[in-house]
């Protein structure tokens, strides 16, 4: 009897200890989510529309390389994600946007390797090699669409080739930038965002 009681104690103590580390792990993200999105002074605003994490983990969904090996987001947890999606035919507004990126990492200074920016290209089309010259250091990603589509939120109306979103280090989308986004808008949100996490 003894000895089953001892059992249960060291079980018992196995489990504070796991949920005492997840704890610790998860602190940090959720430390900086309180820290910006609730404890904020007066007139603070954010330019991007805020998304419940919880309810947007990247979704389960068959990704590739540009070369067909397998590939996902998940392989980026651990960094802030820059999102932009649409199909291989990027036309003036969508090369307009992968600039915005590029640019919007670089100028995160020191930060910069915090973010990653990612390219889900929503068909089976090739890409053209102008685009992978322009765009060293992007990430492309071929994924279904129709997931993508009921994963990413908008607004009545828009599409999601619109937009820039970001994915937080834990694999949450958690922020939208409006269509037309002004980059040092975005920029300030970044900087907040980055300067609030505690990782990634």
């Amino acid at each position: 009897m003894e000895n089953v009681n001892q059992d249960e104690n060291q079980r018992r103590r196995g489990r504070w200890s796991m949920f005492a580390v997840l704890l610790v792990c998860a602190a940090p993200i959720l430390a900086s989510y309180l820290t910006y999105f609730f404890i904020k002074p007066e007139g603070r605003t954010n330019y991007g529309d805020l998304l419940d994490p919880r309810q947007r983990p990247i979704p389960v969904m068959a990704t590739t390389s540009l070369d067909g090996a397998p590939q996902t987001l998940d392989d980026f947890k651990g960094k802030w994600i820059m999102l932009k999606v649409g199909g291989s035919t990027c036309d003036q507004k969508c090369q307009d946007m992968l600039f915005a990126m590029r640019q919007l990492r670089t100028m995160q200074g020191k930060d910069a390797d915090r973010i990653e920016r990612v390219w889900l290209i929503t068909d089976k089309e090739p890409l053209e090699t102008f685009m992978l010259r322009v765009n060293d250091g992007t990430r492309f990603i071929r994924a279904p669409a129709d997931v993508v589509n009921k994963w990413l939120p908008l607004e009545q109306g828009g599409k999601v080739e619109e937009h820039i979103y970001l994915i937080d280090p834990m694999g949450h989308l958690m922020m939208r930038f409006p269509k037309d986004a002004d980059p040092a808008k975005v920029k300030k949100d970044l900087v907040k965002v980055l300067k609030a996490s505690a990782i990634g």
